[in-house]
């Protein structure tokens, strides 16, 4: 297979404009079963793409520039709603936020602690119910056009933060899907393993629709199992 030429940094940022400025084709609503109750809360994610200044990508041929990233953070094991699990910024949305884009700033200032000033919010993207905890999840994709230093400002939330080169991600030998149940019925949904670092569930789910969205996918084995047990 003919890999073609990665593109720059710059165009990958304008192709993730394009892509909020449309709706992505094949985007789930839903990424389960609906838990019958409530109707669901509104949350928004910061969905964080840069330049890496640090180790970019080893892979060696890849459909996007090597040290293009994404902010990512592991959630603290004591949390009620996806505990340990890796994920972008956010929460839910308050009274005090104008909108999915002010909520998903908020919370990626108080997980990570970055200058919201050096981030480009470039739109929102369709929101997905993610059922198991009862929220309607809007992404917000982003660039990171000056980049300041992150890290995990409350531990009892976030644990670690991660910058992760996409050209990562995309490999094919890094991807698989998860097996569970959901409302007892087997549930298979895409998932990443970068080192020691497993993407899964909602935010693997929206990585995997915007990659093909953006034409960034490269052929993966969807048979291949990735164990979630500890």
């Amino acid at each position: 297979m003919t890999v073609p030429a990665a593109p720059s940094a710059a165009s990958a940022r304008a192709q993730l404009a394009e892509l909020c400025a449309r709706a992505p084709a094949h985007w789930p609503a839903s990424t389960g079963a609906r838990v019958p109750g409530a109707d669901p809360r509104p949350a928004a994610v910061l969905v964080l793409f840069g330049v890496l200044d640090a180790t970019a990508s080893t892979v060696a041929a890849a459909p996007v520039a090597r040290d293009l990233d994404v902010l990512l953070l592991r959630r603290a094991s004591t949390l009620t709603d996806h505990a340990g699990q890796v994920a972008f910024p956010g929460g839910r949305i308050d009274a005090v936020d104008a909108g999915p884009v002010d909520a998903a700033l908020r919370e990626a200032v108080e997980e990570t602690g970055l200058d919201p000033s050096g981030v480009e919010t470039l739109g929102t993207l369709p929101a997905l119910e993610l059922a198991v905890s009862n929220h309607l999840v809007t992404p917000v994709p982003a660039w990171w056009r000056r980049p300041t230093p992150v890290v995990a400002v409350d531990h009892a939330e976030t644990v670690d933060v991660y910058r992760v080169p996409v050209a990562d991600l995309l490999h094919p030998d890094n991807r698989g899907s998860t097996a569970r149940a959901r409302g007892g019925r087997p549930w298979r949904a895409p998932a990443f393993v970068v080192g020691e670092l497993v993407v899964w569930g909602f935010t693997a789910i929206v990585l995997d629709r915007m990659f093909d969205a953006l034409s960034w996918t490269q052929p993966w084995d969807r048979d291949r199992t990735i164990d979630l047990t500890p």
